[in-house]
């Protein structure tokens, strides 16, 4: 009898399980996608050209909290819980509404497509952790070895599902060309910047057929503390001890744990040395053959004497201080570090979908989400800058956002990077790979 499917997600590994496990099997039928986390991205369909023969007028995409109507309205079976960075009590909640209208719920595992090359994968057990970091560094000890490195990047289609089916960004101009958001752009310059060609879109088996044919290597980007997509030889996961139980207590990022061949403890020089342990005891718990790599993760400003004595607005990653769950990040540590007078609290003068982030999300402190999945909302972020009128800008995101963002006001750039302390060294574990 063919099952009749909702597939919960937020326009990631939803689409993925979608194509691999659905798209072509007849023992299901999929009803439609819900979609949260993002932003304006319900309310339209999953295209009939992605969508494949059995879904010729393609899929509608839901807002989550319908869900039970949605069941109700199209005789739903099964729900599957598909997307990421959510506490295990979230997941249950859910499948608590859908057994309560007559659903099971099914949390399965991603499936993982095998690559004719070689692949890395750099997960977390939470948003924030270190991933990027540990991704740029995995890519540059790679390709000192002369190896070339296509990143494959955790999707973020947030635009037209179709032309964004197979995205390969090469140059600051493909970035252009299809339209990216600050969130797209956080997590692709860098790898540009490097040299190395960076991949994404919507289906992730004719991805990787480009990526490995273009490649010596795959290394896989995760994005939230989500699984990989692909099979990987080498599996890192990336542990934060600013959050010490969240290994524990958060959905993949626990899968990720367990599953890890080596577990990149980070900033551990800035966290308090009873959550480093408490960490490590975890690993040792529920993974005790992974490697364990300590790290550091020292930050630069670009501009330190322009911090010092004033009056600073802290422009943080939006992934990590929103559904990340961190009231601060690193912004906020190199200001203080370098003598800033005071940090300006952003939420008085936060406007539209900006101070609706705060109302959403009212553990976040006295800095500023970096909040840019579109351009009203990068003007917004832009007026909320300029309304706190701080004497300076201190912009703590993987790219330079004053820039796209035109700032009047002068800006001072914060980067991190992944500093090991002793051995093994992410060299050592990468050592066989290529």
């Amino acid at each position: 009898m063919t099952r009749r499917i909702l597939i919960l997600g937020a326009a990631g590994r939803d689409f993925h399980h979608f194509n691999v496990a659905c798209r072509d099997n007849a023992d299901v039928e999929v009803v439609g996608f819900t979609a949260t986390q993002i932003p304006n991205i319900s309310d339209r369909r999953y295209p009939p050209e992605l969508a494949g023969d059995r879904y010729p007028d393609g899929l509608p995409i839901f807002p989550e909290e319908e869900m039970e109507d949605v069941i109700a309205a199209n005789g739903v079976d099964t729900v599957v819980f598909a997307y990421s960075d959510v506490r295990h009590a979230h997941v249950m909640h859910l499948a608590a509404r859908a057994v309560a209208v007559g659903a099971s719920m099914e949390v399965p595992a991603t499936p993982l497509l095998e690559s004719s090359k070689p692949v890395v994968a750099i997960t977390a057990v939470r948003t924030g952790a270190g991933k990027s970091q540990t991704a740029r560094k995995a890519r540059t000890l790679l390709a000192e070895r002369g190896l070339s490195v296509g990143v494959v990047r955790h999707p973020m289609p947030y635009g037209d599902l179709y032309r964004q089916r197979v995205q390969r960004f090469a140059s600051y101009g493909d970035l252009a060309e299809h339209q990216t958001t600050i969130e797209e752009r956080e997590e692709y310059e860098h790898h540009l910047e490097a040299g190395s060609v960076v991949y994404a879109g919507v289906d992730y088996a004719a991805i990787l057929e480009v990526a490995q044919e273009e490649n010596d290597v795959v290394l896989w980007d995760g994005g939230n503390n989500d699984l990989p997509f692909y099979r990987p030889d080498l599996w890192i996961c990336v542990a934060d001890p600013h959050r010490p139980g969240h290994g524990m207590e958060y959905w993949p990022g626990e899968a990720n744990l367990r599953a890890a061949d080596v577990v990149v403890v980070n900033k551990i020089d800035t966290a308090e040395p009873a959550d480093v342990k408490k960490v490590e005891a975890n690993i040792a718990a529920v993974n005790p053959g992974a490697t364990l790599i300590r790290a550091e993760s020292p930050v630069t400003l670009s501009d330190p004497d322009a911090v010092a004595g004033k009056r600073v607005l802290v422009l943080e990653d939006g992934p990590t201080i929103t559904h990340g769950g961190m009231p601060y990040g690193a912004g906020v540590v190199a200001a203080e570090q370098n003598g800033a007078a005071e940090l300006i609290d952003p939420r008085p003068f936060a406007v539209g979908s900006i101070a609706a982030t705060f109302e959403n999300f009212p553990h976040i402190g006295a800095v500023l989400p970096a909040m840019g999945y579109g351009d009203e909302q990068m003007a917004e972020l832009r007026q909320t800058i300029d309304a706190a009128q701080p004497d300076v800008v201190l912009v703590a995101t993987p790219i330079d956002l004053a820039r796209l963002l035109d700032l009047d006001i002068p800006a001072v750039r914060a980067t991190y990077a992944l500093a090991e302390i002793g051995s093994p060294t992410l060299g050592d574990v990468l050592a066989d790979i290529g």
